[in-house]
């Protein structure tokens, strides 16, 4: 049953920790977050309903006309599409899984005014992340197309593989835009506080790095550290070749309360309704 299960268990705290009035304004105390973190790391994939067949390798066919592990985030195509597992959501938080078959990516994007914790359930993936240069810096790509970039340093380009600690990563720090590539067959446990919405102006946005030294840097900014760091970002369309599924979660089903009864959250239709995933073709 749901009660006494680690998802009820973690859907209880996200509950006690991301109130409507804390969403809105600004995030919890990093003690709170910390508690969250800490229940996410003791999680299993077992204990979300993943069993062995579903950590067999899915391999995909590769990438095709860029490298990843350069300066580009940036993927032409690739076989499997990722899956999604919705648990629960509210207007505070959501929680759901991304099942991501080997060499398959999730391109950069960004998480405005959001906290979102990441467990690695199980698997290598390559998390590549970046903060917004405060105040912004943006300049022009004197390109034929001249399209708009901003600076951004990077926060983190490596490997995680399970068992991992949480990763964190808040509004204005930590690595709020970031991208996923699958090196073998991996999945993500996700607590994202709010969850995105196009109404309250969280809109999920993709982006496209370049190295420092690619745009002529604006006059009053001047790099004095590994110029490796830093990267110009530009916003892009939602890629047309990235394709997810949603997926039926088989874990312990949440249990919560309305209007006086114990309601229980089975909900299978999930990502159609999943704001990030609107920009992503479903399967």
């Amino acid at each position: 049953m749901a009660r006494g299960s680690s998802v009820q268990a973690l859907y209880e705290l996200c509950k006690k920790t991301f109130s409507p009035s804390a969403a809105a304004s600004s995030p919890p105390p990093t003690s709170a977050i910390r508690k969250i973190a800490a229940l996410l790391d003791t999680i299993s994939p077992v204990e979300v309903g993943l069993k062995a067949d579903d950590l067999e390798d899915d391999r995909g066919h590769g990438f095709f006309g860029s490298s990843i592990y350069k300066h580009s985030t940036r993927v032409a195509r690739w076989a499997q599409p990722i899956t999604y597992l919705h648990i629960y959501e509210c207007n505070s938080f959501s929680i759901g899984i991304f099942c991501l078959p080997t060499s398959s990516v999730i391109p950069l994007h960004d998480h405005p005014g959001m906290t979102v914790l990441s467990k690695i359930l199980y698997g290598s993936m390559h998390v590549k992340s970046y903060d917004w240069i405060e105040p912004g810096c943006v300049t022009r790509s004197n390109k034929p197309d001249d399209f708009p970039v901003r600076l951004a340093k990077l926060h983190m380009d490596t490997v995680l593989t399970a068992p991992c600690p949480t990763t964190v990563l808040f509004p204005r720090s930590g690595g709020n835009l970031h991208c996923f590539t699958a090196v073998t067959s991996c999945a993500v446990l996700d607590v994202l506080a709010p969850p995105y919405s196009e109404e309250a102006g969280r809109c999920c946005t993709y982006y496209h790095d370049y190295p420092y030294s690619t745009f002529t840097p604006v006059s009053r900014i001047l790099v004095n550290e590994n110029e490796d760091e830093y990267a110009w970002l530009e916003a892009i369309e939602a890629p047309d070749d990235l394709h997810m599924r949603s997926g039926r979660y088989t874990g312990p089903a949440v249990q919560f309360l309305t209007t006086g009864r114990v309601m229980v959250s089975r909900i299978m239709h999930c990502s159609l309704k999943y704001p990030f995933l609107v920009h992503i073709k479903l399967q």
